[in-house]
């Protein structure tokens, strides 16, 4: 396989006969079920982490192979990157009410390091999964941008930091951005827990004026982007799976109220929304213009206001 880049900056790839085998950390989960099925609808073969006889039966069923290991096992990790033509790491513990979220950044980075160490030297594709929430704020994050040194994203900002340094040591390295919200059915992020908030409470709500930024991507065009970095980013690079540079919040509660028959209201205490109360003031819009240039990547579902209004989030 040959990666390089061609006319106007887009990676271009040929395939030498051989299909790849792509070893996925996060297999199971909402991105990287469908980072799944995208590779092995592309011909590759993919082998996924598994942590739970669940894991493992749900990847068998997708036409996976299975890894029995965890994030905190390193031998394991080590093995599936080692057998490997390259490795997409999604796996993180989700940002709940009960997660520490420092201890998480922690793991997350103990795995990467795993990752990079079996693929040092060989030339072969890791691809870390972060996000554009770390960037600073108030303007279009763009692929460029540094993550902010605040203390939340310096903590997850340092797994960038991490991959990125093994792209001088032999391995195509890149780092994948995913917005504030990746929708789709099965979503069990940060938009069903505004949805559920608005339940409970009786109202949908936004802080303030609601005019901060939010950016979406549905979770099938950037399952497409994840495929594409595999197969032909370039060590170093950073991409962004941003499809809405930036959805109001009002906007999103506005779509919530309509659907759930509720009152929408700004309210003036964050701590309303809960574990979301850091996430929902911030204004965090971010630019895909550069990874559109350089991949050829075009978003081709819905985005995440035409989604919500499909109905499916309320049932």
């Amino acid at each position: 396989m040959d990666a390089r880049v061609g006319h106007g900056g887009i990676w271009l790839l040929t395939l030498k006969g051989n299909i790849m085998r792509v070893f996925v950390t996060g297999g199971t989960g909402f991105v990287g079920s469908a980072v799944v099925r995208e590779l092995l609808d592309a011909g590759h073969q993919v082998t996924g982490l598994a942590r739970s006889d669940a894991a493992a039966a749900a990847l068998t069923a997708a036409g996976a192979g299975v890894r029995r290991g965890a994030l905190e096992d390193a031998a394991s990790l080590r093995r599936g990157a080692d057998a490997s033509d390259g490795v997409i790491h999604l796996a993180f513990n989700n940002i709940s009410e009960t997660t520490d979220f420092a201890a998480s950044c922690q793991a997350d980075r103990f795995a990467i390091e795993a990752l990079g160490e079996a693929l040092a030297g060989s030339g072969r594709p890791l691809v870390v999964t972060s996000g554009t929430g770390l960037l600073p704020p108030g303007r279009p994050g763009t692929e460029q941008d540094e993550p902010d040194t605040t203390p939340f994203a310096a903590l997850r900002g340092a797994s960038e930091t991490v991959a990125l340094a093994f792209a001088g040591r032999g391995v195509r390295a890149s780092v994948l951005r995913l917005p504030f919200s990746v929708h789709g059915t099965g979503d069990r992020g940060f938009v069903p827990a505004l949805i559920g908030f608005a339940r409970a409470a009786g109202l949908s709500a936004y802080p303030g004026d609601g005019a901060n930024r939010w950016p979406a991507v549905h979770r099938l065009d950037a399952a497409n982007l994840f495929r594409l970095a595999v197969e032909a980013a370039p060590a170093g690079a950073r991409l962004h799976a941003v499809a809405d540079e930036g959805v109001p919040v009002r906007d999103i509660a506005e779509v919530i109220g309509r659907h759930l028959s509720v009152p929408v209201t700004s309210v003036p205490d964050p701590g309303h929304f809960g574990f979301l109360a850091h996430f929902i003031t911030m204004d965090g819009p971010a630019s895909s213009a550069l990874t559109r240039e350089r991949t050829g990547w075009q978003p081709v579902q819905p985005g995440l206001i035409p989604d919500l209004d499909k109905g499916h989030y309320f049932d």
